[in-house]
């Protein structure tokens, strides 16, 4: 598994969160990939997944916020 390197867009305080902790977030990770910090709804979406996707059993559905997705846009590498 790779290093966390940043994060991607506003810190959960930024955002508004009172605590500071808790909250969505995205990281970009050494490998070029991105970890994403969020409430896992994959018992609830799994089966309103479009017939061309699907997800491995070790795979799990996340949900963010909007704002935390917008936020991130700016820091997201076009390539």
């Amino acid at each position: 598994m790779s290093q966390i390197i940043r994060r991607i867009g506003a810190s959960p305080r930024a955002r508004g969160s009172v605590g500071g902790g808790n909250c969505p977030d995205i990281f970009e990770l050494a490998d070029g990939n991105f970890a994403v910090i969020g409430t896992d709804a994959t018992e609830k979406l799994d089966g309103d997944l479009p017939a061309d996707a699907s997800r491995a059993d070790y795979e799990r559905i996340v949900v963010i916020t909007r704002d935390t997705l917008l936020r991130a846009k700016a820091d997201i590498p076009d390539a």
